[in-house]
């Protein structure tokens, strides 16, 4: 590439570096690149989990001379809101970098700097957040709960000899765990969505084929009342789900927080494919109390409704159903008749067993009252132990007053 030039006459070419240019170009070509791969990897998909770089503000340089001192940089800190996601925290910060502003210098004139502003990213309620060795820094689970990532540095001053310390950094992983009352399970194809769908005015997608459910949704049941209640579905999960085979980790998460567990199963049974073996309905239920165990043992003392879909199916559907409703309620007498490698090692205690036609919404009302007070009833139970709990305190401390 050459510029020409006149000088007296003759036409000149100056010469330019091109190694430079296109070096300069690449880099930016690159950096584009990235961007942009980055920012279609997320385009459609559920975010629920995101590395980030966190860095405080480095603190402003003091003055010796007048013994002026230097502002404190900004801290970063999350804020806990229903109104957005990771994928908005995303989409606002695809560097996924976190750097709050440095403090001001002081000034002949103004010896006293400034303090940096502290950076506040809102971030989705549910969030918990761990340094890369997996050590949990803190949970937002209420709106408006705040959580400092990053400290600023210190402003100069005379301890530190009147320089700006830098701020703290660090990687970590915010991860969120969806907030629902009633945590969704059962293996793929059972009819989750479909249930969901009818019960809730959620528009997840649904199909006659395993694995529709890719990421986990969310529903919102509201009652003639008002009340409105909160349904988490999980991607179908498979046999090893809590080794985290077919992401089981990733999902399961989600039913941690719950406070009820609704079971939804395939009354006709589950084959993940044709090298498979066909799971009876009863062997299912086995399997997802096995998986929920093995992943959080505290999860099979969680409340659980146990509802039978596909009713409709055909004729013998009724007869099917009565046979697992015996052997569910004859559990573990019934354990003897499925292999030793199916056995739990803790028993789900099911509260209520359903029968439904989630396609022909058959029986989803009376699911949802039960599930209304089922949240009820442990809620009242659940306050009046902490009402117990406050009084023996009060009374030990009383006591202790009297001695």
């Amino acid at each position: 590439m050459a510029a020409p030039m006149s000088y007296k006459g003759y036409v000149v070419i100056k010469k330019l570096d091109l190694s430079k240019i296109l070096i300069r170009y690449a880099s930016k070509l690159r950096e584009a690149t990235d961007k942009s791969q980055s920012q279609g990897k997320h385009k459609n998909t559920f975010i629920d989990s995101l590395r980030v770089y966190v860095r405080g503000g480095a603190g402003g340089q003091g003055h010796p001379r007048f013994g002026g001192i230097g502002g404190d940089g900004g801290n970063v800190v999350i804020r806990a809101s229903k109104n957005t996601s990771l994928k908005s925290v995303f989409r606002l910060y695809p560097t996924k970098r976190f750097s709050a502003p440095t403090g001001k210098n002081s000034q002949k004139y103004r010896l006293l700097g400034d303090p940096g502003e502290n950076l506040k990213i809102d971030v989705p309620v549910g969030i918990s957040v761990q340094t890369d060795s997996g050590r949990v820094i803190g949970e937002l689970d209420t709106e408006g709960q705040e959580l400092v990532l990053a400290r600023g540095g210190k402003g100069g001053n005379p301890d530190n000899g009147f320089l700006g310390r830098k701020g703290e950094n660090r990687s970590v992983k915010l991860d969120l765990k969806l907030l629902a009352d009633i945590g969704l399970v059962g293996f793929p194809n059972a009819g989750k969505s479909t249930f969901l769908s009818a019960v809730s005015r959620a528009n997840p997608k649904i199909a006659a084929y395993p694995f529709t459910t890719i990421q986990p949704q969310l529903g919102i049941v509201e009652y003639p009342d008002s009340r409105r209640i909160s349904i988490a579905d999980l991607p179908g999960l498979i046999e090893g789900a809590h080794d985290n085979f077919g992401m089981g980790h990733r999902f399961l998460k989600h039913i941690e927080r719950t406070k009820l567990l609704l079971m939804l199963v395939d009354i006709n049974g589950f084959s993940l494919g044709v090298k498979y073996d066909l799971r009876t309905a009863f062997e299912t239920i086995l399997l997802l109390n096995k998986e929920l165990e093995l992943y959080m043992t505290d999860l099979t003392d969680r409340p659980t409704i146990l509802v039978l879909n596909k009713i409709d199916t055909d004729s013998t559907s009724e007869s099917k159903a009565d046979k697992i409703i015996q052997d569910v309620k004859n559990l573990p007498e019934t354990l003897k008749n499925v292999d030793n490698e199916l056995h739990p090692k803790s028993l789900l205690k099911f509260d209520d067993i359903f029968t439904i036609s989630a396609k022909e919404k058959l029986g989803l009302e009376c699911v949802l009252s039960c599930i209304r007070n089922r949240l009820d009833y442990y809620a009242e139970l659940k306050r009046t132990e902490s009402d117990r709990i406050k009084g023996d305190v009060v009374e030990e401390i009383f006591d202790k007053r009297l001695v």
